[in-house]
């Protein structure tokens, strides 16, 4: 075991000096860069931009949403945000402009980008131009959850998507496809289970009635996937 550590901490020091280099996807201490492959230290990468506000901006400034920086805010009842952006565009289409930390900001970059988009190529030939949703900050409890307890909407850690606008117009719902059996229902199936990779809590109609017409996604510190 102690060599273990010894070795662990080598190859640690090696990377982080570049003595050893490998390709930044792989390099757990390189910046996390939106558009590079993901691979096994993405979520790694993902997590400690948690604790460095300089390096989620830098990691944001390389997805292709449209955001502006918003001043932190604070309201009674513990809610509010801190390091925090207005989104506007995915670039897909977002409607109502929405407000996410920066963390939550990138995750939705990385599953927009890795996940919604490739999958909705794969099931349908054309991309998504509009994500529909019901916002992301609200200073509320959670909803059936523990009583008394902070939803992470309280703090713009959270999403709530609806559906999707594809390229030729059609709309897809969680409302109205998520139970049914043709390509509309898997393609939501599939972007909840792309969510999973990069959100540490994604809720679909599968975890209760409240979640019935929409696809719950947050950075809470622990992880669901329902």
């Amino acid at each position: 075991m102690a060599l273990l550590v010894v070795v662990g901490t080598a190859i640690g020091l090696a990377l982080q000096s570049g003595a050893l280099r490998i390709p930044p996807e792989w390099n757990p201490w390189a910046p996390l860069a939106v558009a590079d492959p993901t691979t096994l230290v993405t979520r790694f990468k993902l997590r400690r931009l948690a604790d460095d506000p300089v390096a989620c901006r830098a990691a944001l400034d390389t997805s292709a949403l449209r955001f502006a920086s918003e001043p932190d805010r604070s309201e009674d009842g513990n809610c509010g945000w801190r390091d925090a952006v207005r989104v506007s565009g995915l670039p897909a289409r977002v409607g109502t402009p929405f407000v996410l930390t920066c963390p939550a900001a990138v995750s939705l970059a990385l599953w927009e980008h890795h996940r919604l988009q490739p999958l909705a190529r794969q099931h349908f030939g054309q991309p998504v131009v509009r994500v529909d949703h019901y916002g992301s900050y609200a200073c509320r409890n959670v909803r059936g959850g523990v009583s008394g307890r902070r939803s992470e909407h309280a703090g713009a850690n959270a999403l709530d998507v609806a559906g999707f606008t594809l390229a030729d117009g059609r709309r897809i719902t969680v409302a109205r496809d998520w139970a049914g059996s043709g390509p509309a229902s898997a393609f939501l199936h599939d972007v909840h289970a792309g969510a999973c990779d990069f959100w540490n809590v994604v809720l679909s109609p599968n975890y209760n009635a409240a979640h019935r017409d929409h696809l719950h996604l947050d950075r809470a510190p622990y992880r669901v996937c329902r």
